[in-house]
């Protein structure tokens, strides 16, 4: 049997039981606002109900920004989105200075929890990943990728652009001796990248020599061949 559908509506009376529950005085639709929460002189709370997350919830709620700065979004409980990946979603909501609240509009206890609450968000810098960010940049050879690509097919980064040049050396020479292959690609790290194997595209051949795996041998003319600017 299918479960009943939730509505928006569904999400407002355990969520009036809760303010109430804090000593607010709660009204439903005052004027765009799904949910107003007014205690004393403090400024009002504003909710938007909605089933689940999308840019809709979102633009709606900071509109209402206007008219007080305690906004959040209720969703309902199970809400897709979040559990898809609640971290993001939370830190976007942050970002917009959203508080976010789940409901569970199910008869029972704990129907209410505020997962968020509405402040001004701060952005913290990261250094090391800004500059692990430039360094790859200023490092990889060309664009090579192009921008929207789907990555679970693999995107060329500066490590791999010189695991390919030792691959593709391996591919014309046959077995080398790693030290002959640095000097000949002036690639002082050859031995370091053949043994680390990130891709599975290299096997030792004997004491301080490398060859082609199989693997290396079927993928090497995939990326080699790729003349369409992305990640194929």
């Amino acid at each position: 049997m299918a479960k009943p559908r939730i509505r928006e509506s569904d999400l407002y009376p355990p969520l009036k039981r809760f303010l109430e529950a804090q000593g607010y005085a709660v009204k439903g639709e005052v004027g765009d606002c799904d949910a107003v929460a007014v205690r004393g002189g403090e400024e009002p709370v504003v909710v938007e109900l909605k089933v689940s997350l999308n840019l809709k919830a979102l633009m709606q709620a900071t509109a209402r920004f206007a008219l007080t700065r305690k906004v959040y979004v209720g969703v309902a409980h199970g809400c897709p989105v979040l559990a898809r990946d609640r971290r993001a979603a939370t830190k976007l909501l942050r970002m917009l200075g959203l508080g976010l609240v789940v409901i569970d509009p199910r008869p029972g206890p704990a129907q209410v929890a505020v997962l968020l609450d509405p402040a001004e968000y701060r952005s913290r810098s990261a250094p090391r990943k800004t500059e692990r960010l430039l360094g790859e940049f200023a490092q990889r050879v060309g664009d090579p990728n192009r921008g929207g690509s789907d990555r679970r097919r693999g995107v060329m980064t500066a490590y791999r652009q010189r695991a390919l040049r030792v691959a593709a050396f391996l591919a014309a020479n046959g077995a080398t001796k790693a030290s002959v292959l640095a000097r000949a690609l002036e690639e002082p790290k050859a031995r370091e990248l053949m043994y680390a194997d990130v891709y599975g595209w290299f096997e030792r051949a004997g004491a301080g020599v490398y060859r082609l795996s199989p693997r290396g041998v079927t993928e090497l003319p995939r990326w080699l061949g790729e003349d369409d600017g992305g990640a194929a």
